[in-house]
């Protein structure tokens, strides 16, 4: 399984079962439907939602009757390729059946599910109830030579023949084969390319590694190694190159091409043997897939993500996935609880939300050591957060070299601004500036200029960092200067903790407004002069600045 499961549900009655599921599955989003239960994520349309979760090839649990699921991917499966696992989970959980990706592991899956609820899986792949393993999904570290063979293959097993080994296949060892010394059929484990005979199996270990010292016409020459040693491709677990070609595009792009890892080794690391030599390319052989993928090691990433104003559904599929796969998150711990879920095994670097520099030289030294990194900012992480941090400590005249080596990346998330102001309709429609009300890293003399020349301006105000138990005077200063700009009826909207449980919108007028009613939780929406606000049908407001300006 490559991707986080999706567990779609259709009411509150299956979400216990859900999240039973997802404390299997950390990653897993539960799928809800909008209106009728709150889950991590909502959607409109079941059916839309299964096929547009299949084509992206994503394992599917529904919990639901399995007609339906069947009903709704029937237009995806005239051209059966490859699949994703597909199953149907009883809403109370007393069933689990596997219904598509027998070569994804959804049996595997179902298996796992089943354990967790306490029931049996309903298994119906003629091959794994009779040998109890799956003969044509073999593990991690191992590939199918030929798929359409090895159907032929099981079915004459199902059919009588008998079974021996060649090579090393531990995770057959608790199956059900019909083994014999002199069986007519032969399960080959190997890494030599050849054409499959009708009476075989070839499954080929991932236990090559190409060591590589440029990306020149990369591609071509591994393919023609390999064939001028008789070797299978599909055998390759691994490109390994010289640390002075981390930052190589190219090399890069060859690895995603070839679908395999690309990891870096230093002048002192220990390297399995040679089985062949071609020009600056060499093939070496490792004892085992597992110890294949221990030699060298990856490109280090740091990804600095912005969870959104808070719930689940503002935040961005991108940001989601970094999190899925980060080894290391540090942020502000009240951020890095707003990411869950989170894996046990991912490692929690909490610390003050005055540690930004801190923060981002840490997370640069265990990204340089090869680890997948995050540094978590609610919001967007370019908004007042931690992506300007961590680019000012890569740009220290001091910052290692090793750190301009890390795969860095700044993902966007829906900022406090621009959730506020989609909950109260379009205050910011126009043009608009934001301000942050912290005099912690700039003079406030700064701040008032800037006050002054946006009110001048006539731009709508978003003001982030509005007044603390440190700062309790600046909001009102603000409010004074904006005042000289503005008339007593301009429009506000306070935002307190959108997008989570605790949310309050309020929308009233500039002299209305007091700095009792802000705190530092609070996003302080000043409009324009043409910020409008009109009766909503539920008895709320519609606020919004119209795009178009009177003219001269």
């Amino acid at each position: 399984m490559t991707a986080s499961p999706a567990i779609v549900i259709l009411g509150p009655s299956a979400l216990a079962t859900g999240r039973l599921i997802q404390a299997l599955y950390p990653q897993a989003v539960i799928h809800g439907l909008s209106g009728r239960v709150e889950a991590d994520q909502a959607y409109d349309d079941f059916g839309d939602t299964l096929r547009s979760l299949y084509r992206s090839d994503t394992p599917i649990i529904a919990l639901c009757a399995a007609g339906i699921v069947i009903r709704s991917l029937a237009p995806l499966l005239a051209n059966k390729g490859a699949e994703p696992p597909v199953l149907a989970v009883a809403e109370d959980g007393s069933a689990v059946v596997p219904l598509l990706g027998g070569l994804g592991g959804v049996n595997r899956m179902a298996r796992e599910i089943a354990a967790e609820l306490q029931v049996s899986a309903a298994i119906t792949t003629s091959g794994e109830l009779r040998f109890g393993t799956c003969l044509l999904d073999p593990p991690n570290g191992y590939v199918l030579a030929d798929i359409e063979q090895g159907k032929h293959f099981v079915s004459d097993l199902l059919g009588g023949e008998s079974l021996r080994v060649d090579g090393d296949a531990p995770w057959l060892e608790q199956g059900k084969l019909p083994m014999a010394e002199d069986a007519g059929r032969t399960l080959h484990i190997t890494t030599a390319q050849r054409t499959t005979r009708p009476d075989e199996l070839l499954i080929h270990p991932r236990t090559l590694l190409a060591l590589v010292e440029d990306a020149d016409n990369l591609a071509a020459r591994i393919g023609q190694t390999f064939e001028q040693a008789g070797l299978a491709q599909k055998s390759l677990a691994a490109l390994l190159a010289p640390q002075t070609l981390m930052s190589d595009k190219q090399l890069a792009q060859v690895a995603a091409d070839l679908a395999v890892p690309l990891r870096f080794i230093g002048a002192d690391d220990a390297l399995p043997p040679q089985v062949k030599h071609s020009g600056n390319l060499q093939l070496l052989q490792a004892a085992s897939p597992d110890a294949a993928q221990t030699i060298g090691r990856p490109r280090g990433r740091l990804s600095v993500i912005g969870l959104g104003p808070g719930a689940a559904e503002h935040m961005t599929p991108a940001v989601r996935r970094a999190l899925d796969e980060a080894q290391d998150l540090l942020g502000y711990e009240t951020y890095v609880r707003m990411a869950e879920p989170l894996r046990d095994d991912q490692v929690r670097h909490c610390s003050d939300n005055r540690e930004e520099l801190q923060r981002a030289r840490h997370a640069f030294e265990l990204a340089a050591s090869g680890r997948r990194v995050v540094v978590i900012s609610s919001g967007d992480p370019g908004v007042f957060a931690m992506a300007a941090a961590v680019l000012e400590a890569l740009e220290e005249t001091a910052a290692p070299a090793e750190w301009h080596a890390v795969k860095l990346q700044v993902l966007p998330g829906v900022s406090a601004a621009l959730a506020t102001a989609a909950k109260a309709g379009a205050p910011l429609g126009h043009d608009f500036c934001l301000i942050s009300l912290s005099d912690n890293l700039k003079p406030w003399a700064v701040i008032e200029n800037r006050l002054d020349h946006a009110g001048a301006a006539d731009l709508a105000m978003a003001f982030y960092n509005p007044i603390s138990k440190a700062r309790p005077w600046q909001l009102g200063r603000a409010l004074d200067i904006v005042r000289t700009h503005r008339t007593p009826d301009t429009v506000v909207v306070l935002g307190r903790d959108i997008g989570r449980p605790a949310e309050a919108l309020r929308v009233l007028s500039l002299g209305e407004l007091t700095p009792e009613m802000v705190d530092m939780r609070t996003l302080v929406i000043i409009g324009s002069s043409q910020t409008r606000r009109f009766p909503r049908g539920d008895g709320d407001e519609w606020v919004y600045t119209p795009r178009s300006y009177p003219q001269p």
